[in-house]
């Protein structure tokens, strides 16, 4: 299984607080990202927690897909975590770390592609984004640009 790692990093001028509410809401990520539509709550849970599950809704292109995810760490307002699995194939963690900086807040947001061969063969004929690491960085960054300028507004 091969691992592949991305990490961007924005300074939001809002207080760790206002940053972690709004990460945190996945229904709303699609206001933010070019590729997340937002998604829905599933298995019971109402909003996020420890052990919480969501589906995604995504799209690129004229595709779409779905991908459910489950909160594997919640340290208000400093870090959260989500992990996406298919089975033994593996897949991809989500890392949003929250610092306190003197102008607000340093976001850092991080992907982990734990993803066999297979899986990664799939995710490009499902979704077909060859790069999924640069492509991926791209996205990271629309997202936390956006996601400073909502708040700024």
């Amino acid at each position: 299984m091969d691992v592949r790692t991305v990490s961007v990093s924005k300074e939001i001028k809002a207080t760790p607080e206002e940053v972690w509410s709004l990460i945190t809401d996945l229904p709303s990520m699609g206001r933010w990202s070019p590729e997340n539509d937002g998604g829905d709550w599933i298995r019971g849970a109402t909003g996020p927690e420890l052990g919480a599950k969501f589906r995604g809704k995504n799209s690129w292109k004229g595709r779409s897909w779905k991908a459910s995810v489950t909160i594997t760490e919640y340290d208000a307002p400093q870090r959260f975590t989500f992990e996406m699995r298919i089975g033994p194939f593996g897949g991809a963690d989500w890392i949003f770390d929250i610092e306190p900086t003197s102008n607000g807040c340093k976001v850092t947001e991080t992907w982990i592609e734990k993803e066999t061969n297979f899986l990664r063969k799939v995710g490009v004929l499902a979704t077909r984004v060859t790069d999924r690491a640069s492509h991926t960085r791209m996205s990271m960054e629309t997202t936390l640009e956006n996601l400073a300028k909502e708040i700024d507004s």
